[in-house]
């Protein structure tokens, strides 16, 4: 059975741009209206409930807060939006967003990748990932398992450099869709547009799996009594069309992207 559709949200962000501190910097701005809910790993407005609007603001390098949240609040208010929000954060050039559809379905990504590597990595990666921004610092990726075979010696990647604190989102997806989705399938679609953005990262040439500051929303209408649609794995029908737009944009960012 088909989902009840209802006023799907807005497919493409609306490029805006402010000055902060003496830098120019632009933003994403989705207004999503009434009757859109949002899963989402965001730094504002995470988890799944109503999202009036989603936000994907730029800030400078050497991003100096340490109050993400209500900084994201701060530009909202000054966009006069109201209501439940998203909002994620990167210091790659938001003006130079990539975009894919498919079938209804569409990707935004703004995609900084100089500090990438493994998601599976060592424990000396982990302190690093809570630190606040810094200018990114490109270097080798981890390769998953150097270090657990026998005899082979551990050669150190990104994660073994010394401690450089690297930028918030730097690989963010915001995704949209026209139909709504059950909870389960709003999880799965996060993870199918994880997938696709790795399996994009690899056809790029990167050797990597993304940044450890990655993002992703996913907006759907809100379900009617049907409850939504019950998948969105990469072999369903929206899943599989998350997975090819996710694809196209995260290729074009990657290629292009620091």
């Amino acid at each position: 059975m088909s989902s009840v559709r209802l006023r799907p949200p807005a497919q493409r962000g609306e490029l805006r741009d402010r000055h902060e501190d003496g830098h120019r910097l632009h933003h994403l701005l989705w207004r999503l209206g009434p009757g859109v809910r949002v899963c989402s790993s965001a730094v504002l407005g995470g988890g799944i409930g109503a999202r009036a609007w989603i936000l994907n603001a730029q800030v400078p390098g050497g991003y100096p807060r340490v109050d993400p949240d209500r900084h994201l609040a701060e530009i909202a208010a000054a966009e006069g939006l109201t209501g439940p929000g998203a909002g994620l954060m990167t210091a790659a050039d938001v003006a130079a967003y990539t975009t894919g559809q498919d079938g209804g379905v569409t990707a935004t990504v703004t995609a900084g990748l100089g500090v990438r590597g493994w998601a599976a990595a060592p424990d000396t990666a982990t302190p690093a990932a809570q630190a606040p921004e810094a200018a990114e610092v490109p270097a080798p990726p981890h390769r998953p398992g150097s270090a657990e075979v026998p005899g082979v010696p551990f050669r150190p990647g990104f994660e073994e450099v010394p401690a450089a604190p690297f930028r918030p989102g730097t690989v963010n997806i915001v995704v949209t869709l026209p139909v709504a989705l059950s909870d389960a399938a709003l999880v799965n679609a996060v993870a199918t547009a994880t997938e696709a953005k790795v399996q994009a990262l690899l056809d790029a040439g990167l050797d990597c799996s993304g940044t450890p500051t990655d993002a992703v929303c996913v907006a759907a209408p809100e379900p009617g009594p049907d409850g939504g649609e019950p998948f969105a794995g990469p072999r369903s029908t929206w899943g599989a069309r998350i997975a090819r737009a996710v694809h196209t944009a995260v290729l074009a960012g990657a290629r292009t992207a620091p």
